[in-house]
Formats: structure tokens, sequence, C-alpha cells
């Protein structure tokens, strides 16, 4: 967008985003909402007269390129959210809204490669082991110059690329590769289900005695591949658990209390209230197989929202120390509502308490246990952690 018609936007934008949000509400979907619209009543038009005659003119003498009505609708429905004071309220386009439900099925159709944005600009494929795309014979470092024909530009974000890549579950897609020395080459690859782990583990000791268990998001799949964990430790007897929720941003607040449920016995997870005052209590969910279990956490200025509903709520329960750096404070919970192009809304209409009803927004869990992190040294919290484990060993066994 040229320099001029960025200044002129400010005077209209507004009423614009206004208008595109009355017009949009009658096509919302929401995935948790009573929302109702038939209920809903279109304000009268008049308030945006001056938006209309505003537009009209800069279309008839602006002596630059015009943005599409989709451009101008997406940028006003940004830039007004942003009054709102809100980061959490906000607008997310067709392909950013594809990739986020992709995250959080913990699932897609896809080739199966990580993608890296070299310095010089092109995108560097790093494909997963026996994934599709490594069975069709693309190699660690190919550089991807199109895929099914469109070519790959300096302004492709590696999330467009990540939507053209992804699709459904045995459709082909073509990309076309740069592997010096040889000539570019076409590479056809049939889309297969893709699974991205949230939650992996080892242990810690030779004696498999203390375990590590780290949780990557919280996903639709990441309670099933918890208890497939803990079946697998508790079968082994062990004595002591390190769950790392470090550089852990959240994702959906369901599977948040059903892991929680796994190391607390009884009681409150989370409190939700909104602004009418009205509060929603959610609860430990019974059958936890790791209730007794000594347990210490690990957590950074990266654990957010459904992240610190856990910290929280274990911190609260006494089930274990946190350790490490104070959370990011995100304790607001979003509705998501689905638009009729396939973009979505989020909006911001709770906030969540933890057991012993602290607030995080803004303020973030302390840790019980506070350190710092030398990057790229030893990891003195994990080292603390376990220090932590041998002393209720040891405690445990008087």
């Amino acid at each position: 967008m040229s320099r001029a018609l960025r200044r002129l936007l400010p005077f209209f934008v507004a009423l614009f985003a206004c208008a595109c949000l009355t017009y949009a509400a009658g096509f919302i979907a929401a995935f948790r909402t009573s929302y109702d619209p038939a209920s809903y009543t279109l304000p009268r038009r008049e308030p945006f007269a001056a938006f209309w005659e505003a537009w009209a003119t800069t279309e008839e003498v602006f002596y630059g390129e015009v943005p599409s009505a989709r451009e101008r609708t997406y940028g006003a429905i940004h830039e007004t959210l942003a009054l709102l004071g809100d980061p959490y309220t906000a607008f997310v386009e067709p392909v950013e809204r594809e990739l986020e439900a992709d995250r959080m099925r913990g699932s897609y159709g896809g080739i199966g490669v990580d993608l890296w944005r070299h310095p010089e600009g092109q995108v560097v494929m790093y494909p997963y082991e026996g994934s599709p795309a490594a069975l069709a014979g693309i190699q660690r470092e190919d550089v991807l110059l199109a895929v099914d024909g469109i070519t790959l530009t300096a302004e492709t974000t590696i999330d467009d690329v990540r939507a053209l890549l992804h699709g459904e579950v045995g459709t082909p897609v073509t990309a076309t590769i740069s592997r010096p020395p040889l000539n570019p080459f076409e590479v056809r690859v049939e889309r297969a289900q893709i699974r991205v782990p949230s939650v992996t583990w080892r242990y810690l000791t030779e004696e498999r005695d203390l375990a590590y268990v780290r949780i990557q998001t919280f996903t639709e799949r990441t309670h099933e591949e918890l208890q497939e964990t803990l079946g697998q430790l508790m079968e082994t007897s062990i004595a002591g658990l390190v769950l790392d929720l470090r550089g852990n941003a959240g994702g959906l607040i369901n599977s948040a209390v059903a892991v929680a449920s796994e190391f607390i016995a009884d009681g409150v997870v989370l409190y939700e209230t909104g602004r009418d005052g009205e509060e929603r209590v959610l609860s430990v969910q019974s059958g936890g197989v790791a209730t007794k279990t000594p347990l210490a956490v690990l957590v950074d200025s990266g654990t957010a929202s459904a992240a610190e509903i856990l910290a929280g709520a274990i911190q609260d329960h006494e089930r274990g120390p946190l350790i490490g750096a104070r959370t990011f404070g995100k304790g607001s919970v979003q509705l998501i509502f689905s638009l009729s192009d396939g973009s979505s809304l989020h909006v911001t209409s709770k906030i969540w308490l933890t057991p012993d009803r602290r607030q995080i927004q803004g303020l973030g869990l302390a840790p019980d246990i506070e350190m710092s992190q030398t990057a790229g040294g030893p990891d003195e919290q994990l080292d603390r952690a376990v220090e932590y484990l041998r002393a209720q060993q040891a405690e445990g066994s008087n």
C-alpha cells in the first residue's frame, strides 16, 4: 500500500471496520457461545455516510493503486480492534486461521517438513524422518521454489507456504525444488496425516526412577498423548516427575483442565469470570493416574495462557514447586467466531483465576524457586528440579 494512501486511511478506518463487523455479524458461528444471530439488530447506516463519501472520493481522485475490497476490509478490522487496547481480541485472516486450526488439532494433512527462511530469502525444507516428503526424495536443505506452480517470492510468508503445502489427506502436491548442482526439478508428494506431538518424555536417570515430560502446547490430542506417556511411566513406578512448561504459549483450555486432572486428585482447576460477574467453575476430572507422584514444574516468561492454568492449579494445590522465572501473565479467555470467508474473530470475553482466586492477567505466576537460565549452558533449572525430587525421595524413605 502506498504511503499516501496510508495517510488517508486513519480518517475513515474506524467507521469502515464498524460497518464490516456489523455485516459480518450475521454470518458468525461461535465455537463456544450462546450468541444468537437472529436476535441481532443491524444499526442504521447513517453514521457511515461520511465513510462511504470518503472512499468514493478517494477511489475517484487518488493517483495510486487503491487496495482491493478485501484488503480494505481486513486492514480496517485489524486497526479498529486495536482501538480496544486488548492484544488478544484479534482478527485472524483465512490462511492464518487454517494454520491455527491445524495447530489446535495437533495434526494436519501435509507432507511433513519444517520450513525455514534463509537469510538470503529462500525457503529451505527439512523433512521429518519417514514423512511423505522424505519418502518422495526431498532432502534436508532443499530450497523450495514453487508449490503447484505458484512461485514463491520474497513477499511469500512461511505461513503462506505452509498453507499451500497443507491440504486434504490423499491429495497430491507438486514441489519445485532447487538442489545444486542439479537443475530445478519437481517432486510430486501425496499428502498424509501429519501428527505433531505436543508431549515428549524421557527418563532422567539410569535407574529410571525420575522422568522428564515436556508439554509444548495444548491441542485436542495433548491429554491422550499424556495418558499414553504416564501409562508407560507408571509401569516403572517412577519416584518423581519433572513437568516442563517452558515456552508453552497455551492452547485449548479443556485440554489444560484434563491434563491438570492427571496430577490433582480433586477440587478446582480454575474459575472463569465474565464482565457481568457470572462465574464458571472448572473442576478436576476424576481418574488421574499421577495424583500422588512427586512433581516439579519448570516455567519461564514464555509459559502462558493454558500453560499458566495448569501451573497455577498445581501451585495452589501444593502438588509441586514452580521452578524458573515468572510466567507471561495471559489470563484471559477468547471466544472464537468463524466468519463467512474462512477468517475468524477472537474476542476476549472472560478472565480466569487460579483455585486460590489469584488473577494472572498482566501479573503472571511467581515461581516458588526463582532461577534464571543461561542460554546455551547447562539446564540449571532442570538440575534444581531433580535436586528437589531427590530430596522428596529421601524424605519419603525416612
